[in-house]
C-alpha cells in the first residue's frame, strides 16, 4: 500500500481553488510526527499559512531571490529548468489553499535529517488524502522565517504548498532498483 502511494505521488505546481479540509492537513501532520528522529527529539515544527496577505509576502521574498538564482544558473541545472518550463515565478506560493512551512529546531543533533524524514511521511499522507504539493526549498529561508516570527533556532527547511492538483502531467520516471542498489561494496 505504501509503495502504491509512493508510485502515485508526483510534484505539482498548479492547484485547484477548492480548499481541502483542514482535517486532512492535520492528518498528514499527525502522520509526520511519527517519523524517527535523532535522540527522539522530534525537532520539527509545521506552520500552516492560510492568510493570503502572508502568502503574498512569502511569494515576494521567494521570487526576488529566485530571479537572481535562475539568471545565474548554468549547465545541467539550467537545461533542466528550461526543459521543464520552471521559472523564477512561484505562483503556487499564493495559489495553493495552504502553505505548510516546515522548520527544524537546530538546537538538536540531526535536526535537518530528522525533519526531512518527517517531511517524507507528510508527503505520503498527503497522497493518501489525494492532496498534492511541491517540495519548495526557498533560497532565503531566514528572511521568510523573520516574517512569520520564527525563533532564531528554527530553520525553514521547506515550503509545501498544498491543495488539489490541477496538473495533468505524468510523474517523471524513476530509476530502476538495480540502478540504485549494490551489495557489500560499491
Amino acid at each position: 500500500m505504501i509503495l502504491n502511494l509512493a508510485k502515485r505521488r508526483k510534484t505539482v505546481r498548479n492547484f485547484k481553488p477548492e480548499i481541502p479540509p483542514l482535517d486532512d492537513i492535520l492528518y498528514a501532520i499527525k502522520t509526520a510526527k511519527e517519523a524517527p528522529s535523532g535522540m527522539n527529539s522530534q525537532p520539527w515544527h509545521f506552520l500552516i499559512i492560510t492568510d493570503n496577505l502572508m502568502k503574498e509576502k512569502i511569494k515576494k521574498i521567494a521570487e526576488s531571490a529566485e530571479k537572481i538564482f535562475y539568471e545565474n544558473s548554468k549547465g545541467k541545472l539550467k537545461d533542466f529548468l528550461i526543459k521543464n518550463k520552471i521559472t523564477w515565478e512561484k505562483n503556487f506560493l499564493n495559489s495553493a489553499p495552504y502553505l505548510i512551512l516546515v522548520f527544524s529546531d537546530i538546537r538538536f543533533p540531526f535536526s535537518k535529517e530528522s525533519t526531512w524524514l518527517s517531511i517524507g511521511y507528510f508527503l505520503l499522507a498527503l497522497e493518501e488524502k489525494k492532496l498534492s504539493t511541491v517540495t519548495y526549498t526557498p533560497p532565503k529561508p531566514s528572511e521568510i522565517g523573520k516574517i512569520v516570527n520564527a525563533p532564531k533556532f528554527y530553520k525553514l527547511e521547506v515550503i509545501l504548498p498544498v491543495g488539489y492538483s490541477n496538473d495533468s502531467k505524468k510523474k517523471q520516471n524513476r530509476k530502476k532498483v538495480d540502478e540504485i542498489v549494490s551489495y557489500n561494496i560499491l
